[in-house]
């Protein structure tokens, strides 16, 4: 896995991205091809249950992971029309390209991310 950006875009941190608010989301978002953004609360029991399957992709993906606090961020989350959580939502080149909503296995998310980052 490359870790030097080739192609102007930012390599991907290898671990989350904690994002407060509308502005960083979108600055991530625009400069990555890929990203996979987490909207949680930590109260949330399925989210706990995702946190690992979400830093181990962080890690072992080419997409960059935002994680973003829907109890801190409630205006982010309604304009990406979250209504639960979990919610993942995909971008790829700067578009929503997915929404996933609920507890999914790490098999599944890696392979969403991959055909979006080839």
């Amino acid at each position: 896995m490359a870790t030097e950006p080739s192609d102007g875009h930012a390599a991907a941190t290898g671990e989350p991205i904690h994002v407060d608010g509308e502005e960083a989301l979108e600055s991530i978002v625009a400069e990555n091809d890929v990203v996979l953004a987490d909207f949680y609360a930590d109260w949330c029991g399925p989210c706990q249950m995702l946190e690992p399957v979400v830093e181990t992709l962080a890690e072992e993906t080419e997409a960059a992971v935002a994680k973003v606090d829907v109890d801190a961020n409630q205006m982010l989350a309604n304009a990406y029309g979250v209504r639960g959580v979990p919610t993942l939502v995909l971008f790829a080149d700067g578009e929503q390209v997915e929404e996933i909503v609920g507890v999914q296995g790490e098999d599944r998310l890696r392979s969403l991310i991959e055909s979006y980052a080839n």
